[in-house]
């Protein structure tokens, strides 16, 4: 911890190894210039889903789906209860417009019972979606992120650290490691913790992954939990050299999910906002050539279409 932090008395957090994700200004004005170089066009948008389940999602109380909103956006149904991950629904992202529409809108989803988050960056937690969410949700959260729900209002939160776990009846859900940082303001980088979160009963498990490099915590995570689906990050790797540490790459992803020892595999992150130098159709196609070069099984492989449901 620095001396300013010392001072005053703010916790930071740290990834496995200390592995640090930090940056120049310079190292920020290269990316920009090979962006201009390139001259790609980034505009390019993924499919949405030209079926919408919401009729069958709002009548269903028993049956386990997991709905691509879109970005890190799952809508998650297990044990009749509604869940919700990292909830945005915004238009914008910074300077950058939202490429695909949300797969569902907001307003056409039962009330949530839950909210899960995996760290506080604007594209994972966005608090004018939260407030548009139907229902009076538990908010499950990384451990420093509970201060700024309190300010808001929110007071039924759970802040979680590392391998943290709640049960609610027959169903868990326990916090993760990932690799990654947060930042909100300009003061408050790593006040808050970041990770994935797992979500079982005795039927299913879901590894909700969040946002990520590549890193030896999957093993780990491999060894404390029975994982099946796995919600996995693929896109916003480029330029590697300057994204490598915090968001992983498709052959990458495919890696840890063999580490995971999974049974189905659904990409996210990818094609909603401009966060990187890749495309979501170029995300897809590196996954879909790693996929068939460690000759996985195809049926493994659930490539969701923004808005689409994958029942269990």
């Amino acid at each position: 911890m620095s001396w300013r932090d010392r001072m005053s008395g703010k916790k930071r957090f740290f990834n496995l190894d200390n592995i640090e994700n930090t940056k120049s200004f310079n190292d920020f004005r290269r990316w920009q210039k090979e962006r201009r170089q390139n001259k790609k066009d980034l505009s390019i948008q993924i499919e949405q889903s030209p079926t919408k389940e919401i009729v069958q999602l709002n009548k269903n109380r028993k049956d386990a789906s997991i709905t691509w909103i879109g970005h890190s956006t799952f809508f998650i149904q297990i044990e009749g209860l509604n869940i919700v991950t990292d909830p945005v629904w915004a238009n914008r992202m910074g300077f950058g417009k939202r490429l695909t529409a949300p797969g569902i809108f907001i307003t056409d989803l039962p009330d949530i019972d839950i909210v899960l988050i995996s760290h506080g960056h604007f594209d994972h937690l966005d608090f004018p979606s939260i407030k548009k969410l139907k229902g009076d949700p538990t908010f499950y959260v990384p451990i420093g992120l509970g201060k700024i729900f309190n300010k808001r209002g929110y007071h039924n939160i759970f802040e979680a650290n590392w391998y943290d776990s709640f049960k609610l009846n027959s169903l868990s859900l326990s916090f993760v490691p990932a690799q990654h940082w947060t930042k909100r303001t300009l003061t408050d980088t790593n006040t808050s913790h970041w990770g994935g979160w797992v979500i079982e009963n005795e039927p299913h498990s879901i590894y909700f992954v969040g946002d990520t490099g590549y890193f030896r915590g999957f093993k780990e995570i491999a060894e404390k939990f029975n994982i099946e689906t796995v919600l996995m990050p693929i896109g916003a790797y480029e330029p590697e050299w300057f994204m490598k540490v915090s968001h992983i790459n498709p052959e990458d992803a495919v890696k840890a999910y063999i580490e995971l020892n999974g049974t189905t595999f659904i990409p996210m992150h990818y094609g909603t906002y401009h966060l990187a130098d890749d495309t979501g159709p170029e995300a897809i196609a590196r996954l879909d050539a790693e996929w068939d070069k460690q000759q996985l099984d195809p049926n493994q492989l659930k490539k969701l279409l923004i808005g689409e449901t994958f029942w269990l």
